[in-house]
């Protein structure tokens, strides 16, 4: 095993931290650890704690630690959110080499200049996703390194976020103890695992249905052209059910599990169950139609503002059609409520790797194959993710520690620096 082929992906979600350890082999991709928590420090896709959530990320870490018996030492981190910017970026460099062959340097040159754009303050530049590359005017090249030319062109996407928002999740991944080796855009990273090539160039909606929000992705042509959140998932019908019903949150999110639909349709009265009641000793009994009736409402109208803000944004058609992917999307009943609901051709991607044979990986292993892929075109080194020489004991934990209030003061200090170097590491 080389500490160079290991990735380590860190999905921050509003109902749990996923930690997933992949190996890249020859071209393969091989999961190896994966590790989950339940996150009570995010709520609607936002941190709200930065002490839980960074307590979230270090139960997850450790237990794909665990699993594979190493020490994690940097991660690829996911974004996402209605503070994302796309913009289109173009930049243009003379190759350097005195025998005009571009090499990696001419690839970070033109990068480089498609990043000079004026940028409010208040964000910061996340990641440059080059969709084409132009040498002496032929088009359509996807790596240019090799080839002979004179002039070198970049045609791509610049994607920017809010400053506050990238910082606070930087900051709870490095008091966790972590690097952040490289931070990823989650409707890229998704969209590598769920979406084929036809399905991107003809046009297609990504609706990852999270815990706490549903983010949507829109491809056409091969590339993202938008995406937007809602602050509205799995969680929420959670709430519904225990509100309506008035059961315990606890058990209302584990009746929803085991026995909820999505469509009223397909509800047996057969499946019925005995549930506690807030404020009563006594049980009450319900069935599966009781549940779905619930469900049914609150993830059509999730559909239904899916389509309208579509509408809004100029989008009427998509050929490709739709594909959910997150947690809830696993749940009985949701592909025969989205057909309904959204009127077009629907499926739901599921990861094809032993051990996370489930919707809400998908991100998690989008985090790896597509910063892998990223890291290879733009030439950047990530940092080995584990230590081979540093295998993970319960002994060997100071660095996960929360902080000792004698230790904030020089946290607050270096804290700065830390991301001023991070930064210009990446962003620069």
């Amino acid at each position: 095993m080389n500490s160079k082929d290991i990735y380590v992906s860190l999905d921050i979600g509003s109902s749990s931290v996923k930690t997933i350890i992949g190996e890249m082999a020859g071209g393969a991709f091989n999961i190896i650890g994966v590790g989950e928590a339940a996150s009570s420090g995010i709520k609607k896709g936002s941190i709200v704690d930065i002490d839980a959530t960074v307590q979230s990320i270090q139960q997850s870490v450790e237990q794909a630690e665990r699993m594979v018996g190493l020490t994690i030492k940097s991660v690829i981190v996911g974004i996402s959110g209605n503070h994302i910017q796309l913009r289109d970026c173009h930049g243009i460099v003379a190759v350097a080499n005195e025998n005009h062959e571009i090499g990696d340097t001419d690839i970070a040159r033109v990068i480089d200049a498609a990043q000079v754009l004026s940028i409010p303050p208040e964000r910061e530049i996340i990641d440059v996703i080059p969709e084409q590359f132009i040498v002496d005017g032929v088009d359509e090249i996807r790596d240019p390194r090799g080839m002979i030319g004179v002039r070198l062109e970049m045609e791509g996407t610049l994607i920017t976020g809010s400053k506050t928002v990238l910082h606070n999740v930087l900051r709870c991944v490095e008091r966790a103890g972590l690097r952040v080796s490289d931070i990823c855009l989650q409707s890229l990273a998704s969209g590598a695992v769920a979406l084929t090539d036809d399905e991107k160039n003809l046009g297609v909606a990504l609706v990852d249905i999270g815990g706490g929000a549903t983010n949507v992705a829109i491809y056409g042509q091969g590339s993202l052209l938008s995406t937007f959140e809602l602050p509205v998932g799995g969680n929420h019908i959670t709430k519904d059910i225990s509100i309506i019903e008035r059961i315990p949150t606890d058990e209302a999110e584990q009746i929803k599990v085991k026995h909820g639909t999505a469509y009223y349709n397909s509800a047996s009265d057969e499946d019925s169950f005995s549930v506690s009641q807030i404020g009563s000793a006594k049980k009450q009994n319900l069935t599966q139609i009781d549940l779905a009736e619930i469900i049914e409402a609150r993830m059509g109208e999730i559909f239904d503002i899916i389509g309208e803000e579509l509408e809004r944004i100029g989008i009427y058609d998509l050929p490709g059609g739709f594909v959910l992917t997150g947690g809830v999307s696993g749940m009985m009943g949701i592909l025969d409520l989205a057909v309904q609901k959204l009127g077009s051709n629907v499926r739901i991607a599921v990861p094809d790797y032993i051990g996370v044979r489930d919707p809400k990986y998908t991100s998690g292993i989008g985090l790896i194959q597509f910063a892998y892929r990223n890291v290879k075109i733009q030439g950047k080194e990530v940092a080995s993710a584990i230590d081979l020489d540093d295998h993970f004991e319960e002994t060997s934990k100071p660095q996960r520690q929360k902080n000792t209030p004698a230790s904030k003061n020089n946290d607050r200090q270096s804290v700065s620096k830390r991301f001023k170097h991070w930064f210009n590491m990446f962003f620069d």
